[in-house]
């Protein structure tokens, strides 16, 4: 991950990173071997950049943290949750283009 404003989140810290976020997160749930989670990656590191501030953008390992991803159903990457004070507001699944996920977060953001 290139963008300072991207977490790396892991089993471990993903409740303190996000359940217990007072504020709007975008998880990406993707692999190393995934082509379409690489794909959307510098998508995902600009809505990084430029909501910095307004939205905490955690990426997650899906083969590095199982636990969490089965926690929350993850089957199909890339998936995209999006979090509003610690509780999913929204979700999206599969390699859409920054447009639409940028309107997700707007979307989240309210």
């Amino acid at each position: 991950m290139a963008s300072e404003h991207i977490i790396t989140g892991t089993d471990e810290n993903f409740a303190t990173e996000v359940e217990n976020f007072d504020g709007v997160a975008m998880i990406d749930f993707w692999a190393t071997w995934c082509g379409p989670c690489l794909a959307i990656a510098p998508a995902v590191e600009e809505l990084a950049e430029e909501y910095a501030g307004k939205i905490k953008v955690v990426k997650v390992n899906v083969d590095e943290n199982p636990n969490i991803a089965a926690k929350y159903g993850i089957r199909g990457i890339p998936t995209l949750l999006f979090f509003k004070s610690g509780s999913v507001a929204d979700q999206v699944v599969g390699a859409l283009p920054k447009k639409r996920l940028k309107k997700t977060v707007d979307k989240v953001l309210g």
